[in-house]
């Protein structure tokens, strides 16, 4: 699973903790300490969950979550709540803020995993399956196979990763920007030529005889794996 999650948590061991098992868990992970940052983090990387502290230095979690709900570009982003705020009240305010779950510091490493995952599988379940099929082509993530037809695809691990973040995906174009942090990371040194090099060793393999190329570049700016959604 490759859904992203953004921790907004300004406690540096938790937050810590957090990345740790959420990327052990094959998720790709992003981080904030306060909450105007994560408001813009919010915007430019639109994760598919949000996992907020109440209690932010300037800008709190029910205020940031507030805003994510106020906007239509991040209104349907999910929010799970973090807070030591254990009463019945406000539990009642978080959730009335637009937080999709709650879960009361301190907590079980397994139930927030849990929770998380209950989440993804309701708002993002094209991320969370098992198997994604775009335009003829299956990727089984358990398995780590890839089919074009009654085709194997042999793919090394990176490649494997950067299908798999294209094919979650469909017809949406993915600037080289997008594709090094969902495949790399965030933190990896390597400039966009490496998308450049990768893609090309990726048709190489998804394509044998007169099969047709699924991966459209779009000048300039990125790629598109499989058909263009429609609008």
């Amino acid at each position: 699973m490759t859904a992203k999650v953004l921790i907004v948590e300004d406690e540096a061991p938790l937050a810590e903790m957090l990345r740790y098992n959420l990327e052990a868990a094959g998720f790709v992970v992003a981080s904030s300490a306060t909450g105007e940052e994560a408001e813009i983090l919010v915007a430019e990387e639109q994760p598919d969950l949000v996992i907020l502290d109440w209690m932010l230095p300037a800008v709190s979690g029910i205020e940031l979550c507030r805003r994510i709900r106020a906007k239509p570009e991040t209104k349907s982003i999910p929010v799970l709540m973090l807070t030591a705020r254990g009463e019945e009240s406000d539990r009642i305010r978080g959730l009335s803020t637009g937080a999709d779950d709650y879960v009361v510091k301190p907590f079980s490493v397994p139930e927030l995993m849990a929770r998380v995952k209950a989440i993804l599988r309701r708002a993002a379940p094209d991320r969370m399956a098992d198997v994604l099929s775009v335009s003829g082509i299956d990727l089984d993530r358990a398995a780590h196979t890839v089919m074009r037809g009654p085709r194997e695809v042999r793919l090394g691990p990176t490649e494997f990763r950067l299908l798999e973040f294209l094919m979650e995906s469909p017809g949406r174009v993915l600037t080289r920007g997008q594709l090094l942090d969902g495949v790399w990371g965030r933190d990896a040194f390597v400039d966009e030529r490496t998308v450049d090099v990768h893609i090309g060793r990726l048709r190489k393999s998804l394509i044998r005889g007169n099969e047709s190329d699924p991966i459209r570049t779009v000048r300039g700016t990125g790629y598109v794996f499989g058909e263009r959604q429609l609008a």
